[in-house]
């Protein structure tokens, strides 16, 4: 009798300093992927630490962009400049960039509502779009060197290059952490409860998106 009342004591103070004997919170705000504890209760700081880190990172692109805008237009008032005729299959890229950021807020949207299903086909069509619009890059280069139109023809077309590769360099860094979570979609590392970290990843991929329409703006409009 008294070995019974130890063990029942011993569980009880167990439970009450939350050890193997606690029982864990259930429900969403407790249950991540797997079943695990590590729900959005558990990420929620580490998930803010990430948003800020994006925007801390989103805050040095902007810096670096607005330092080759500057340069860009205190260079366009100088002779020499040149002239640059944009390749038609920049309205295409923009349009398949533009796409990318529907689909990839429908996959949002879908995981949201527990369509394990619907995330994975919205993130492997923002993968290809996204893919889609670097190679149409490769092609506007290739159109302008058909023109005879290279880094050092003149200034114009010096800063197309700078500034698309550029973007280009980021946006395929973006593709490389896409590649990851489509991974872990088709692994089912995401859920209703904890699909937090594509929500910090459409920060990224909507700035490329608003970054590109700017620079398709200055270079040939402004």
């Amino acid at each position: 009798m008294s070995t019974k009342l130890d063990a029942v004591t011993a569980r009880a103070i167990e439970t009450h300093r939350g050890g193997p004997g606690a029982r864990r919170p259930s429900g969403p705000a407790g249950v991540g992927p797997g079943g695990r504890g590590d729900g959005p209760a558990a990420s929620g700081p580490a998930v803010g630490t990430a948003v800020i880190g994006m925007i801390a990172a989103l805050t040095a692109v902007t810096m670096l962009f607005v330092a080759f805008t500057t340069a860009y237009l205190a260079r366009r008032q100088e002779p020499g400049w040149g002239a640059l005729v944009m390749p038609p299959v920049l309205w295409l890229t923009t349009a398949i960039l533009l796409a990318s950021s529907g689909t990839l807020e429908w996959a949002r949207r879908r995981i949201a509502a527990g369509d394990i299903r619907g995330l994975q086909r919205g993130l492997t069509a923002t993968a290809w779009l996204g893919g889609a619009f670097v190679l149409g890059q490769i092609v506007a280069w290739r159109s302008l060197a058909a023109q005879g139109a290279y880094i050092s023809s003149n200034q114009h077309s010096g800063f197309f290059y700078l500034l698309t590769g550029a973007h280009g360099a980021h946006l395929l860094g973006g593709l490389t952490a896409l590649g990851v979570i489509v991974w872990k979609a088709h692994a089912g590392r995401y859920g209703v409860a904890s699909h937090a970290g594509i929500g910090v990843f459409a920060l990224y991929w909507h700035f490329m998106d608003l970054l590109w329409l700017y620079l398709f703006a200055l270079l040939f409009w402004a």
